[in-house]
């Protein structure tokens, strides 16, 4: 859909005032990189780092590699990059590394053989991180806040329990963006974290039938709704056995264990949301990779990938302010920014954390003051048309997909983006944020390294509770295109 004149020059303002006000940004901010001046990770040096999750607790059950090996060779590769990267926060390595003896007790004492093993204890001695928005038993979790510096987990979120009676072994807490508002994990309490392929950019990345409870921050008015944990994982093998094990008693509302013929699917691309004034334009080596997609199903599967667009996905970003947004069904209304900011003392007053902020003296990010501004500039009233556009999105998408539909759709307009750079353009993140208010089961799948050496990728969604359509497109996407990267490989 063509874009008015009108829209045009809202389109040219706003990257004009995104451009100058982020080189202002930039030239008062401290920089961010890594120490030394180093350009690249070190290469991955153990071939236990480049074995995906059930390889590694197949090669552990038959004593082919012992736990203990595993964990430490994931300790040194924490030890070794995280200093250029600032993902994980907080360690538990001692610990880890007691669990991991443990294990390799277990199994010198097993007598019920490896099949009892696989079944009892499916991820048995494999490492795993965990978000800091999720409580891990004696650990920071905080999501990022400065005020709650200092509170630790009693419990463990009901996932992460699931994951660690399968039998992994948490290495430790991950950072995540203040409060879990934004898609750079930035915050005045851990720092900003690096992309491994490139330092002065965002590492991106973000998590259904998964419980939220034991997270932080909890959800409030209808915020449940379209708030749903996942796994994360460089191997499309590992994503089906985690889900079903993160999933627990809901995981029988999916259907994980039935077999899917990709050549009886329907396939359809969604090349970009119509031209969104709000969102800048898909980039073109985004679109040429989700073109290969196209391309390579027709020619291996036989299939025909039909071209569709939805004028309604111009209006993502609104929709998604207004659903999380909404009351409950007893009328109560989300939890307000300003007081998840201040928790858990009395809530902030944004105008006098921006002024301390334009002199360095806020706790702060500025997405969080940003969004807790804008919530106070909404009006109380959902608009009526915004509603109307979401759902006859969601009538059209659902009707489209059935059960053995499959879409295509850009996770974003453009590669990982320099640091603090969303800042300016907020709206890109409805790209992924729509799925979320859709209810639609959603895998980001890698397809390989662009020009600049970052990495490329593509969303692929299927009908509601159809996780396990996306799935197996995410194991023939990861065969074809040849899955994750090492970023420190030449």
């Amino acid at each position: 859909m063509a874009l008015t004149r009108l829209e045009k020059v809202q389109v040219w303002l706003l990257k004009a005032a995104a451009g100058v006000l982020f080189a202002l940004f930039r030239l008062l901010s401290p920089r961010s990189g890594a120490p030394s001046g180093r350009r690249k990770l070190p290469p991955v040096g153990s071939p236990l780092l480049l074995m995906s999750a059930t390889r590694l607790a197949h090669k552990i059950r038959r004593k082919e590699v012992s736990s203990v090996q595993v964990v430490r060779a994931y300790i040194d590769r924490i030890q070794e990059v995280n200093p250029f990267l600032n993902a994980v926060t907080k360690d538990r390595f001692d610990a880890a590394l007691q669990e991991a003896k443990q294990v390799d007790m277990l199994i010198e004492e097993e007598t019920g053989g490896e099949e009892v093993l696989e079944d009892r204890l499916p991820l048995l001695g494999v490492p795993l991180s965990v978000k800091e928005s999720f409580a891990l038993q004696g650990m920071p979790f905080n999501a990022g806040l400065v005020s709650r510096k200092g509170v630790v987990a009693t419990v463990d979120a009901p996932p992460v329990a699931l994951l660690k009676r399968a039998g992994a072994i948490p290495m430790g807490v991950t950072n995540t963006s203040e409060l879990c508002m934004w898609c750079e994990s930035n915050n005045h309490l851990h720092g900003i974290t690096n992309n491994p392929y490139d330092f002065e950019r965002i590492p991106g990345g973000s998590s259904g039938v998964v419980s939220i409870e034991n997270q932080f921050p909890i959800c409030s008015g209808r915020q449940a709704e379209y708030c749903s944990s996942g796994p994360m994982c460089r191997y499309a093998e590992d994503l089906l056995p985690m889900l079903r094990i993160m999933a627990g008693p809901n995981a029988g509302m999916l259907s994980l264990n039935t077999k899917v013929d990709l050549k009886k699917l329907r396939f359809f691309t969604v090349p970009h949301d119509g031209g969104s004034p709000m969102t800048s334009p898909v980039s073109e080596e985004l679109m040429a990779a989700q073109r290969k997609v196209v391309e390579r199903l027709e020619a291996d599967l036989g299939v025909a990938v039909q071209e569709v667009h939805f004028p309604e996905f111009r209006y993502a970003f609104q929709i998604r302010g207004t659903y999380m947004s909404l009351p409950d069904k007893e009328g109560k209304p989300p939890t307000p920014f300003v007081e998840l900011m201040g928790e858990p003392g009395k809530p902030v007053r944004p105008f006098w954390e921006l002024l301390k902020r334009m002199v360095g003296k806020s706790d702060h990010t500025m997405p969080a003051i940003g969004l807790a501004l804008m919530q106070k500039a909404r009006v109380t009233e959902p608009s009526a048309f915004i509603v109307q556009q979401k759902e006859k999105l969601q009538k059209n998408m659902d009707e489209l997909l059935g059960t053995d539909g499959v879409f295509l759709y850009p996770s974003y307009p453009r590669v990982a983006p320099k640091h603090h750079h969303p800042l300016f353009r907020p709206a890109d993140c409805a790209y992924t944020g729509i799925l979320n208010m859709l209810g639609l089961p959603v895998t980001q799948c890698p397809l390989g390294l662009g020009r600049e050496g970052l990495p490329l990728g593509v969303q692929v969604g299927a009908g509601k509770l159809q996780d396990h359509l996306t799935l197996e497109v995410a194991l023939y996407l990861e065969k074809t295109f040849g899955g994750w990267r090492d970023p420190g490989a030449n």
